[in-house]
């Protein structure tokens, strides 16, 4: 598999993934079209359009690239202000294109009508699990967000989660301080500084290593739990309580 993030805005991801044997990729969250229809210049053929969520930074160059490909489809969320989908998936939808097959997995929290797309593999999860952290809730609930990174986390150890963001070293900075002593996470800081010193995404990372590594998926853990009684002064109610202090001390904090 030819799997591509396509750097794009100032830190969003493309992704772009093909077969080996050939045949039309996919194309997820195109934020622009420009770097799309580079590759395209370079052979990319397109088999469809995945888009996890409405905002723009996710779908901005989805009308440039109808333009250039007037039939291509464009699968999508139910969600109105995506107005240029061509079919709308829900949870528990199967997505076929091409050689491709996707299921949908219906991720509320960043935004009320988030997906997921799971196949072969992959895991293309938008703004909702990132290396080391997960997206601000502008929509959705502390519980909804708490529920969709179970759900995600849940998947095989080894799929590859290939999110909207370059964001790691970032994360990393909140994650340390909330677990300096996990050796996981020390290998992935060390690794992702590496990869950007090369100028290499740090993505994709997997499922496995975000829940030996990501606090936000480690909220039960004993450190994660300490961690919040020292920066709150209370034991936390549960997880969903404590996965809402976590995210609402990331959202403060300042490396």
């Amino acid at each position: 598999m030819q799997l591509t993030p396509l750097p794009a805005l100032r830190d969003n991801y493309i992704w772009i993934a093909a077969h080996d044997g050939g045949g039309p990729a996919v194309i997820v969250d195109p934020s622009e079209a420009g770097p799309v229809l580079a590759a395209a210049a370079a052979g990319l053929e397109p088999a469809g359009i995945l888009l996890t969520h409405h905002h723009p930074d996710h779908i901005g160059g989805v009308p440039a690239l109808l333009a250039h490909w007037p039939q291509l489809p464009v699968i999508a969320p139910v969600d109105e202000r995506i107005t240029t989908a061509t079919r709308r998936v829900g949870d528990g939808d199967t997505v076929e294109l091409g050689s491709w097959r996707f299921e949908v997995i219906a991720v509320p929290g960043h935004t009320l009508s988030h997906v997921a797309y799971v196949g072969d593999g992959l895991l293309f999860c938008g703004d909702t699990l990132f290396s080391l952290g997960c997206g601000r809730l502008f929509e959705g609930s502390p519980a909804q967000m708490h529920a969709s990174l179970s759900r995600l986390s849940a998947l095989p150890g080894d799929t590859r989660v290939c999110c909207g963001h370059e964001y790691t070293l970032a994360n990393a900075a909140f994650a340390r301080v909330v677990e300096p002593d996990n050796p996981a996470l020390a290998r992935r800081i060390e690794e992702a500084q590496a990869m950007r010193e090369r100028g290499h995404p740090t993505l994709p990372s997997t499922i496995a290593g975000e829940c030996a590594a990501n606090p936000f998926l480690r909220v039960d853990s004993a450190d994660v739990r300490a961690a919040l009684r020292r920066q709150l002064g209370r034991e936390v109610r549960d997880s969903v309580d404590a996965f809402a202090e976590l995210r609402r001390w990331k959202d403060g904090f300042v490396a």
